[in-house]
């Protein structure tokens, strides 16, 4: 410590100054008189005058006292968890322990952990041994965001829902609102703990403001649920209301009712997998958006799916270093048939224009007519919704829609731009499908579209008929392009049904064979360059048509350019659709 003194204090006044604050500071100290570059006095800071010999004995040992060994003990012993026979079954299950599952998530050499865990102590002085009521909730470090999670215990009453578990989630849930970080739920429980159902189940703040809390959550943070057992009844609901659900092969299930209660309600023999499994709800309910192998692919699904999504919907998703496609966009043309009712695998195309290894599909085995994937394009995280003309020459049905509209609704809620590839003859018609609400799950599809606040790009790869141009947001749909390679066509119908539909009754009336096929195929090529996307571009219905090899680079520019578009919707609650 340096200190300047007035011109003319005596070198016995500067060392008296040097001594005193020494003392009492501490430190080291010179003192300089006036403008003088020397020091009249220095002091050095006094030694410490304390002696290990002279602390009190008792304090000399530091370590734990009995009164924290003893909490050291408690808490040891809740983290074993409920009996050892249920953990046991665990084994034979191949599935972890619950604070071993959650050593997987939170354990990594990327500087990821488990930050705190609230409620541990819940049910401590329960008569039934009952560590943390079966249900552990927290906050931890995944992938380098924070996270709140929450995971049942299936050795504590099967995972089972009670007053304070109960507690704990709706606690998770509500702080989660607040700081509008992602929720991760590792789901295993057998629904509600019915013989205590009075402390929890109608109460304002019970097991059904699980699901009010889920709806207001929904949209504002990025909700992950992963299954890893039979969810039954309301501990089903938390997977459905979460935005992304990853089941378990041969492990995970969900239903509104164990098998047991179906035969007694109606009869019905099932097993667990056949009611409710994972390859039931990713083919047939589309409840499922993924499927893993084991715990660890499920981890690593989700550690693929975060680098796409927010924190919450006031941020940005993340951007990573670009890369080039996998496949060179050269070949987009030759990938695309020059039949325009020719089948073919659009994933062939998407691998030419994004980012090597970014591509991410998402129900995959749901309503295969239509792909929802989230991929990058130079290092630009975008949500795909493409056609898939070799399944069912890529019209759209109804399991179809309402899976993109989900897709859409989800990627606009949290600022992810979104690409459209069209190539459909449009809505399938048809007895099957109306039964099946193709107008009602359409009419959701279209919606979303419209209601779309993202940047979007819509790209007619080849045949956008009927209402699927709507679907897949043509023009009239407020994308920030709308784009076609020289394959495309636009019409209300294609050339066939249009033919018959129009010129059926004069064609009749020609005899001759070879004259009916040839007004015919004048007829077809006739059409066929009212609907060409080249006349489309030189009426300006569309924004341009660019090579296929192109691509590429066009979506990276138009993306980049409109990545600050600002849209409103009209001043309304909400909409009704949806």
């Amino acid at each position: 410590m340096k200190v300047r003194i007035s011109e003319g204090a005596s070198a016995e006044e500067a060392s008296a100054i040097a001594a005193a604050l020494a003392e009492h500071v501490g430190d080291d100290v010179e003192v300089y008189v006036g403008r003088s570059d020397e020091p009249a006095a220095t002091h050095d800071a006094p030694e410490s005058e304390t002696d290990e010999s002279d602390v009190p004995e008792e304090y000399a040992d530091l370590g734990p006292t009995e009164r924290e060994e003893l909490l050291l003990e408690q808490i040891e012993e809740i983290m074993e968890g409920g009996p050892a026979k249920y953990k046991d079954t665990l084994h034979e299950e191949d599935k972890l322990f619950v604070r071993d599952r959650l050593d997987l998530w939170f354990d990594s050499d990327d500087g990821d952990g488990f930050l705190f865990e609230d409620g541990k102590f819940a049910e401590f002085d329960a008569d039934d041994k009952l560590p943390a009521d079966g249900l552990i909730t927290g906050g931890a470090a995944f992938d380098g965001r924070d996270v709140h999670f929450m995971a049942n215990d299936y050795t504590v009453k099967r995972g089972s829902m009670a007053a304070k578990g109960v507690e704990k989630f709706l606690r998770m849930q509500q702080r989660a609102l607040k700081t509008g970080r992602p929720v991760l739920y590792l789901m295993d429980s057998s629904g509600g703990r019915i013989d205590q159902q009075t402390g929890f189940f109608a109460n304002r703040e019970g097991i059904g403001k699980y699901y009010y809390n889920h709806s207001m959550l929904s949209g504002r943070v990025p909700q992950v649920c992963v299954l890893y057992g039979p969810c039954i009844a309301g501990a089903a609901y938390t997977p459905v209301f979460a935005d992304f659900t990853v089941m378990v092969e041969g492990m995970s299930a969900m239903a509104i009712a164990s098998p047991r209660m179906v035969q007694m309600v109606t009869g019905e023999d099932i097993s667990m997998q056949e009611l409710g499994g994972a390859r039931m709800h990713a083919e047939e309910s589309g409840s499922a958006d993924l499927v893993a192998e084991s715990e660890e692919h499920a981890r690593e699904l989700v550690s693929q799916l975060v680098t796409y999504l927010p924190d919450n919907s006031d941020e940005d998703p993340p951007r990573a270093e670009p890369k080039d496609p996998a496949r060179s966009p050269e070949g987009i043309d030759s990938v695309i048939p020059q039949e325009p009712n020719k089948g073919y695998d659009m994933e062939r195309v998407i691998q030419r224009i994004v980012d090597e290894g970014s591509y991410f599909e998402l129900k995959p085995d749901y309503g295969k007519e239509i792909i929802t994937a989230y991929a990058r394009i130079d290092g630009r995280p975008v949500g795909i919704v493409a056609n898939q003309p070799a399944q069912r020459a890529g019209a759209i049905f109804p399991d179809a829609a309402e899976k993109a509209a989900e897709f859409i609704w989800k990627s606009d809620a949290f600022n992810i731009p979104l690409l459209y590839l069209a190539d459909t003859p449009g809505f399938m018609a048809g007895s099957g499908v109306e039964k099946d609400a193709i107008l009602e799950k359409g009419k959701k599809m279209i919606y979303a579209t419209s209601s779309a606040t993202v940047p979007k790009q819509c790209v007619v790869v080849r045949k956008a008929y009927g209402a699927g141009i709507y679907a897949m947001s043509g023009p009239a749909y407020d994308p920030e392009s709308t784009i076609a390679l020289p394959s495309g066509e636009i019409a209300i119908m294609g050339p066939e049904a249009a033919i018959n539909a129009v010129y059926a009754r004069k064609l009749n009336e020609i005899d001759d064979p070879e004259e009916r096929a040839q007004r015919e195929q004048e007829l077809r090529e006739e059409y066929r360059e009212d609907i060409d996307v080249r006349r489309m571009a030189s009426e300006v219905v569309i924004d341009d048509v660019v090579p296929p090899s192109s691509l590429r680079t066009e979506l990276e520019n138009r993306f980049r350019f409109y990545e600050t578009v600002e849209k409103d919707l009209p001043d309304k609650k909400h909409g009704t659709v949806l």
